[in-house]
């Protein structure tokens, strides 16, 4: 961040790929580049978390098991909380579009959840995901509101993969 003569701090609006590698927190909150994709980082956030289970998953399939998934997904969430906290504090906004970190564990976990899912399904996944994290229905939009830090920028997700691992299991008792 950069002082300013009144003694407040510039916000980083436009991240840039020398600020996410100048800490470990960034270059993971920031989806490894993904979230500084200049049209809907979000969505390229969850495309390679998407990329990412999948690839890990045909690749190493004795450790990507469901209990394997499981440890990444909770390491990834809690380690999250640190990263998205690091980031927001260091771009002085707590929960700036370019992180994406929240966005791929959360997707992390919709794909566990419905595992073993048909292409089909997976981008049905992906769609419902990505509504309920933009457009953010209650409580979502509670939570995003009032949680700050890191904790609230992974929660906001989590709450948002919940919803459509709930529209899924509706639609599969219908």
């Amino acid at each position: 961040m950069t002082p300013l003569e009144s003694g407040r701090t510039a916000y980083i609006t436009k991240p840039t790929a020398r600020f996410m590698l100048s800490h470990p927190a960034h270059v993971l909150a920031q989806g490894f580049g993904s979230g500084l994709s200049p049209i809907l980082p979000g969505t390229t956030g969850t495309l390679l978390g998407w990329l990412l289970f999948n690839v890990l998953s045909a690749r190493w399939p004795t450790v990507f098991t469901v209990t394997g998934w499981t440890v990444a997904i909770v390491a990834g969430f809690i380690i999250g909380i640190w990263a998205c906290d690091k980031t927001g504090k260091d771009m002085g906004i707590s929960d700036h579009g370019s992180m994406v970190w929240d966005e791929i564990i959360a997707f992390w976990l919709v794909m566990l959840l419905l595992a073993p899912a048909t292409l089909s399904t997976q981008v049905w996944a992906f769609l419902w995901f990505r509504f309920f994290d933009m457009v953010k229905p209650a409580p979502i939009r509670y939570f995003d509101r009032h949680v700050k830090g890191g904790f609230g920028v992974m929660l906001d997700d989590i709450l948002a993969a919940f919803y459509t691992l709930l529209l899924f299991a509706v639609w599969r008792t219908i």
